[in-house]
């Protein structure tokens, strides 16, 4: 069977507080694009990962892997053949591995006719397992386990583009100047009525990593900036801990038009236009 792991895409990240033991305290919108992994799983006697694809190089096919730790979370023991083809950049703030043990879990938990877990099992996994394994637009708080569903929302598009820089997550978190910071306003019940009313919704909100992120890697402040000028883009801003950056459109056409003129200005960057999954 196969099994899609769409990039999760932080429209909004807000860092409300730090518990005791460290982690922080979230407050973001999430959605999810048509653009992503897959994974191709098949019964076996004994697991095993063996990863293809575009943006194979350097991911691990054993037990470093996201996806392995998956299956020994849902069925200690248990075998299956799964073959990775990884399309999205690794480390990248799009939930790439996130995106892959939640779409392991699912085609797992149906081979072996199991249940999935609930979120308080998988958070030991990441912080965005949970959202992934929702899959669907979601207000997600806490430190990944408190996940909502957000209103209908209409249609949009996302041009994604990655440097291709490394953006270490840790340093990124430490470099805050402040980790209480306020929540997310107030979402309309009914929704917004077009994309350009969701665009002015989010410019209420941030990515409160963006900040810290451009400082230890300007090169993300530059991705953002050529997203940002495309005919048609609504919003730029940095999703997740970075370095992947997305432009907001609400046509197909404005989102390809960017992604083209993106490429064209810089090759060597990863662009990638996709719908929203709604």
């Amino acid at each position: 069977m196969k099994q899609f792991a769409p990039a999760k895409v932080n429209l909004a990240l807000h860092v409300t507080g730090r518990r005791a033991d460290g982690y922080h305290l979230l407050d973001s919108v999430v959605v999810f694009a048509a653009a992503g992994d897959w994974l191709t799983i098949a019964p076996a006697e004994r697991l095993s990962l063996r990863v293809s694809g575009p943006r194979a190089a350097g991911v691990p096919d054993d037990g470093r892997n996201l996806i392995w730790q998956a299956a020994e979370l849902l069925g200690p023991g248990l075998g299956a053949a799964i073959t990775l083809e990884k399309h999205l950049p690794a480390a990248g703030g799009i939930g790439g591995g996130s995106a892959d043990a939640a779409a392991a879990l699912r085609g797992l938990a149906a081979l072996w006719g199991c249940a999935l877990p609930d979120a308080g099992a998988v958070l030991s996994l990441g912080a965005d397992v949970p959202v992934c394994v929702f899959g669907q637009p979601a207000r997600m708080a806490g430190i990944g386990e408190d996940i909502t569903p957000l209103p209908p929302l209409p249609p949009l598009w996302l041009v994604l583009v990655n440097a291709g820089v490394a953006v270490p997550t840790g340093p990124v978190f430490k470099a805050l100047a402040s980790a209480d910071n306020p929540p997310l306003p107030i979402i309309p019940p009914q929704g917004w009525p077009n994309a350009t009313g969701l665009a002015q919704w989010l410019a209420q909100t941030r990515n409160d990593l963006e900040g810290p992120a451009c400082t230890l890697v300007p090169q993300i402040a530059e991705v953002i900036g050529a997203i940002a000028v495309q005919k048609g883009c609504l919003l730029a801003r940095m999703s997740g801990s970075g370095g992947t950056c997305f432009g907001l459109f609400a046509t197909a056409q404005s989102a390809r038009e960017a992604a083209a003129a993106l490429s064209a200005k810089s090759p060597v960057w990863w662009v990638q236009d996709a719908a929203v999954l709604c």
